[in-house]
């Protein structure tokens, strides 16, 4: 069965510093006709920084949307056309003050698929050396370490609700055999 849709127009309602607001009126696989709502963003890295006892590197920020403090691991948004890695890497340090020996891709995720079409790239950092942390204007953070055993827990039990950091912590868990 085609499930593909094609799109017949596209109307830009907003344009922000961060994200795009569209909405396009879509024929759908059987010929009817619909509208979707689209959110455009340039797309982001997470991070999962292991150190050597195999704890990871978090930080503590305040997220606006949900008026609450949460626990992540280091990420950033990507610029229009910025390398993956190299953003990732440019993050690591400047929220955690450490760079990495080796770093592997562990896959991308698509959090919100309704109507966002926001990729995370996803790393795995090993061999930290400590720099200096290097935070940009506006951003109040604090780092500290879990073990990453603790960290699973803290998923399953409900303590880590940001979506990658939840699917890196699990893959980064499943790549080290924990």
């Amino acid at each position: 069965m085609n499930f593909t849709e094609k799109t017949l127009s596209e109307k830009e309602i907003f344009k922000g510093k961060i994200i795009t607001v569209h909405v396009d009126d879509v024929e759908l696989s059987d010929g009817t006709k619909s509208f979707r709502e689209v959110v455009e963003h340039s797309g982001g890295v997470c991070v999962a920084a292991l150190t050597e006892e195999m704890k990871l590197k978090f930080v503590r920020q305040f997220r606006y949307p949900y008026k609450k403090v949460l626990l992540e691991l280091p990420a950033g948004k990507l610029e229009k056309g910025e390398n993956p890695l190299e953003a990732g890497m440019r993050e690591l340090e400047e929220e955690c003050g450490v760079i990495a020996e080796k770093v592997v891709s562990m896959g991308e995720i698509y959090p919100t698929v309704a109507y966002c079409s926001e990729i995370i790239y996803l790393y795995l950092a090993t061999g930290l050396k400590e720099t200096s942390q290097n935070l940009d204007e506006g951003e109040f953070i604090s780092v500290e370490e879990i073990e990453l055993s603790k960290a699973v827990e803290m998923v399953m039990n409900g303590e880590i609700k940001d979506s990658k950091t939840v699917a890196l912590i699990l893959k980064t868990a499943k790549h080290m055999g924990v």
